[in-house]
C-alpha cells in the first residue's frame, strides 16, 4: 500500500478539531433548517484540552470572534468557514467568556451577539409547572419577554410545540430565515426557547415551526404574544407589560363591594369599532374612546361598560368572536398600554370594564392555533369534538391540561395585567353539551354515554374557582342559553361558580311580547310574566345584547310595531319594565336612543338621531332609568331574591297591564311598577298597595320631557281604604297608553 487515499485525509478544520463526522451532519442538517438541536452544534463546546465556538452567520464570508478569555486575556481570533452558508468555528486554548462575532461580506461589516452561548432562561420551577398544566402566570414564562440574562439585555422567546421537529424565532432581525435562530427544546414539557441579545421591543416576529410528521414549515404566531400586528401581516410584535401607573386604586379597594349580587349593575355593551368613528371612518383608539365613550357611559349612569372581544382577531366582521391572539389587545385601536390606558379612565369615572372572553372555539387561520405543531394540539383530532359546525371554527381540547391551563392562565392575564373587571363568558351552552347543534352520529358521547360535555364542566368549575380564588372581587358572567341548573351557583355548592348568567329566556320572551301588535298582545301575556318563575333560580342579567340586532334581525326600534311615536312609546315603557324587574341589566349600544338601523360592525352609531326629540327623550328616560336603579334600593338590593319581589297584578292580560313591588333591604321604601302595554288608555286603574299613605311617582315614561303626551298621577297618589289585590289599600291610577310608571313610598 502506498498511503491512504485524499479521500481519507483529514480537512484542516478537522485537523484543528473544528469539525467531525457528527457535526458535518449536524451542520448539513443546520444549513438545511432541519437541525431541532442547535445548541448541541453552536456556541462553545469542550474540544480535548481547549474549545471549539460555532457560529451560524448566513451572508457572512469571513468572521472573528472578541471576547475574553477564562484567563483575562482578550480574544480575537479569526473563524473558520465551515460551510459556504455560513457556518464558521474556531478553536480555543480557554473558554471566551462572553464573546461577540464581526462578521463581514465585502465592504460590509456588522456585529453579532452570538445567542448560542446563553444558557436556558426557564427554571426547574417553571418546567414543572408547564408540565403539569399548573402555571398561573404562564405569560411570565411563554411569549416575548425582554430581560437581562446572564448579564446581556434582549429578549426570550418561548413557546409550547411539543411535537414539533424544529421551532425557529423568525422576524425582521433575521431576514425571516427559519435557519438562523432555531430553538432549545426543553425536555418532557414541549415548551421551546431562545434567548436573542439586543433585540428590543418592537421587533416583529413569528415562529417557524416544522410540523411533525414531515411537511413544510409553518409560520405561526404566538399564542401568548402581547401584541399582534393587524391583518393581513398578523405577526407578533414584542411588547413590555410592565411599567404603566396604574390611578385607579380606590377602584379597586371598592370594586368587590360594586359586584355584590344585593349592588346596582347596568351595563352598556359596546363594539369599540363602530360605538363612534372619525369622519374619514376611521377607527377611534383606545385612548380616544377613553376621552369620549368613557364619559358617555358615565353620564348615563351605567356601573359598568362591556366590551365585545379586544383579544386579537383577523377577522373584523366576527367582531372579536374567532380571537386568534388572546393575550394580545387588538391592534385595531392601539396598544397593549393605551388598552390599560382606557381601562383605568373607566375606573376613574366609576365604571366597571367587563371583557367578553371567548374560551369556547378559535377560528382555523393558518397563523392561529389550529395543527399548531402539526397536530392537534390545541383542539380535538377528531372533528365531532373538535369542530364547530355553526361557527366554522375549531374546539379546545379542555382534556388536555397543558390547554386548560393555557386558558385559565388567560383568564388571569387579563384580570392582573390590565385590570379587567368582570369575564363574560361566551357560548357557555356550546360548551356543556358534546351535541350542540350536531346531529345524531355527529357527536361522541362522554365516557357514561351522555351528552354532557365532562371536560368543559371540569374546565369551567377550575377556571371560576382560580380567579374567584386569587381575587374575590371580580366577576364573571356566562351566556348560558340552556336550563343548566346551578351555573351561577358556587362551586362547593356544586355549581358552574359563575358570579352572573345572562337571562336568554327572558330576554327571547319579552321580545317577542313587545314586537307583537298591542291588541294582540292580550293572548300572549305569559310572556311578560312567566321569567318570574325562574327568575331568582340564579343571579341573573337581563341582557338586550347584540345578538338581537343583527343578521337580519333589525333594531329594537324596528322591531318595535306602530310609527314612529308608537315604536319609541313601546321602547319607553320596555326599557322601564325592564329596569323594574328583578336582574342586574344589560343594553347594546344605540339601544339607548333607539338606534334606527339594524346595528353593522362597518360604519358607527346612527347619532345624527339624537337631532329627533322623541330619540333624545328615550335616552333623557335611559339615564334617568339608572339613576333610580342606583338610588332606590328596592330596585336593586335583592335582584336576586325572591323576597324582593311580590306581585300585584299578573293577570290583567285582557288590558295588557303588568303591576309589582320591589323591596329593598331594612327601612327602604318599596317601589311600584307599573306598565301599560296597551294602546287605550287606562283611567281610575285601582291597585292594591302593602303600605297606606302617599306613593309619590318617580317615573312616568309618558313625561314630555321624554318624548310622552304629558299624562299621568301629578306626582303621586295617597292610598283608600278599599281592598284590591289582597291589601287593604288601593291607589287609583292614571295610565296613559304605552306607559311606565314607578310609584315609591313616601310614608302614612
Amino acid at each position: 500500500m502506498t498511503g491512504a487515499s485524499h479521500a481519507d485525509q483529514p480537512t484542516d478544520a478537522e485537523a484543528e478539531g473544528l469539525t467531525d463526522a457528527r457535526a458535518d451532519a449536524a451542520i448539513a442538517a443546520l444549513v438545511r433548517g432541519e437541525e431541532g438541536e442547535p445548541f448541541a452544534l453552536l456556541g462553545a463546546h469542550p474540544q480535548g484540552d481547549g474549545w471549539v465556538v460555532r457560529s451560524f452567520l448566513p451572508g457572512a464570508e469571513s468572521a472573528t470572534l472578541q471576547g475574553v478569555g477564562d484567563g483575562g486575556g482578550d480574544v480575537a481570533r479569526p473563524m473558520t468557514r465551515l460551510h459556504p452558508d455560513g457556518v464558521f468555528a474556531v478553536a480555543l486554548a480557554d473558554h471566551p467568556g462572553r464573546y461577540t462575532i464581526t462578521a463581514r461580506r465585502g465592504g460590509d461589516a456588522w456585529h453579532v451577539t452570538d445567542p448560542w452561548q446563553f444558557g436556558p432562561v426557564l427554571g426547574a420551577l417553571d418546567e414543572h409547572l408547564i408540565s403539569e398544566g399548573a402555571h398561573r402566570r404562564l405569560w411570565h414564562r411563554l411569549g416575548a419577554r425582554s430581560v437581562t440574562h446572564e448579564g446581556a439585555a434582549g429578549v426570550v422567546f418561548a413557546v409550547w410545540a411539543p411535537a414539533a421537529r424544529r421551532v425557529s424565532v423568525i422576524g425582521d432581525f433575521n431576514g425571516w430565515d427559519g435557519r438562523r435562530h432555531p430553538m432549545r427544546r426543553r425536555g418532557v414539557t414541549g415548551v421551546w426557547e431562545l434567548f436573542l441579545p439586543d433585540l428590543a421591543p418592537g421587533a416583529r416576529y413569528k415562529y417557524e415551526i416544522a410540523p411533525a410528521g414531515g411537511g413544510l414549515p409553518m409560520p405561526k404566531s404566538d399564542p401568548v404574544g402581547f401584541r399582534s400586528e393587524l391583518r393581513p401581516g398578523n405577526c407578533s410584535i414584542v411588547a413590555d407589560l410592565p411599567g404603566h401607573d396604574w390611578r385607579d386604586g380606590d377602584w379597586m379597594q371598592t370594586r368587590a363591594a360594586r359586584h355584590r349580587p344585593d349592588a346596582p349593575i347596568s351595563v352598556y355593551e359596546v363594539h369599540l369599532g363602530s360605538w363612534r368613528r372619525h369622519d374619514d371612518g376611521r377607527w377611534l383608539t383606545y385612548r380616544e374612546l377613553a376621552d369620549q365613550l368613557v364619559p358617555y357611559a358615565a353620564d348615563l349612569g351605567f356601573t359598568h361598560i362591556e366590551v365585545l372581544p379586544v383579544t386579537e382577531h383577523p377577522l373584523d366582521a366576527s367582531w372579536g368572536y374567532q380571537p386568534v391572539g388572546l393575550y394580545a389587545p387588538t391592534s385595531r385601536f392601539g396598544t397593549p398600554d393605551d388598552f390599560r390606558a382606557f381601562v383605568d379612565a373607566c375606573h376613574g369615572a366609576g365604571l366597571g370594564l367587563i371583557m367578553d372572553w371567548v374560551p369556547a372555539h378559535f377560528p382555523a387561520d393558518a397563523h392561529g392555533l389550529g395543527r399548531f405543531d402539526g397536530t392537534a394540539l390545541y383542539e380535538h383530532a377528531d372533528p365531532r369534538e373538535g369542530y364547530h359546525p355553526d361557527w366554522n371554527t375549531l374546539i379546545y381540547n379542555l382534556g388536555r391540561r397543558e390547554v386548560v391551563n393555557f386558558l385559565t392562565a388567560n383568564a388571569l392575564y387579563w384580570l392582573k395585567e390590565f385590570h379587567v373587571d368582570a369575564l363574560r363568558v361566551d357560548a357557555v351552552a356550546s360548551m356543556l353539551y358534546r351535541d350542540y347543534s350536531r346531529k345524531d352520529g355527529e357527536w361522541i358521547p362522554n365516557r357514561h354515554g351522555g351528552r354532557e360535555n365532562l371536560e368543559s364542566i371540569d374546565f369551567l368549575r377550575a377556571l371560576n374557582t382560580a380567579v374567584y380564588g386569587e381575587d374575590p372581587g371580580i366577576m364573571t358572567i356566562a351566556e348560558e342559553s340552556t336550563a343548566w341548573p346551578g351555573v351561577s351557583r358556587p362551586v362547593h355548592d356544586g355549581g358552574l361558580g359563575f358570579g352572573f348568567k345572562w337571562n336568554m329566556g327572558w330576554m327571547h320572551d319579552t321580545l317577542e311580547y313587545m314586537q307583537k301588535a298591542p291588541v294582540h298582545r292580550a293572548h300572549h301575556h305569559g310572556q311578560m310574566t312567566q321569567g318570574l318563575g325562574y327568575a331568582f333560580s340564579e343571579n341573573f342579567v337581563l341582557s338586550l345584547s347584540h345578538d338581537e340586532v343583527v343578521h337580519g334581525k333589525g333594531s329594537l326600534y324596528g322591531k318595535m310595531p306602530g310609527e314612529h311615536a308608537t315604536k319609541l312609546a313601546n321602547l319607553r315603557v320596555y326599557y322601564a319594565f325592564m329596569w323594574a324587574h328583578p336582574g342586574k341589566k344589560l343594553l347594546f349600544m344605540g339601544q339607548e336612543f333607539g338606534q334606527r338601523g339594524e346595528w353593522s360592525e362597518e360604519r358607527q352609531l346612527d347619532w345624527d338621531a339624537l337631532g329627533d326629540p322623541g330619540h333624545a327623550g328615550l335616552r333623557d328616560l335611559l339615564r334617568d332609568l339608572n339613576g333610580l336603579y342606583r338610588r332606590l334600593p328596592a330596585l336593586h338590593a335583592r335582584d336576586c331574591r325572591a323576597d324582593g319581589f311580590e306581585w300585584i297584578d299578573g293577570a290583567a292580560a285582557q288590558d295588557n297591564v303588568l303591576a309589582f313591588l320591589r323591596h329593598g333591604e331594612g327601612g327602604a321604601p318599596p317601589v311600584l311598577g307599573v306598565f301599560n302595554f296597551s294602546a287605550r288608555a287606562h283611567g281610575d286603574w285601582r291597585l292594591g298597595v302593602s303600605r297606606p299613605g302617599r306613593w309619590r311617582e318617580v317615573l312616568n315614561t309618558d313625561a314630555p320631557h321624554y318624548g310622552g303626551s304629558g299624562q299621568g298621577n301629578l306626582g303621586g297618589v295617597t292610598t283608600r281604604a278599599e281592598p284590591r289585590h289582597g291589601h287593604a289599600q288601593s291607589l287609583a291610577l292614571t295610565l296613559p297608553p304605552l306607559s311606565g310608571f314607578y310609584f315609591m313610598h313616601e310614608g302614612d
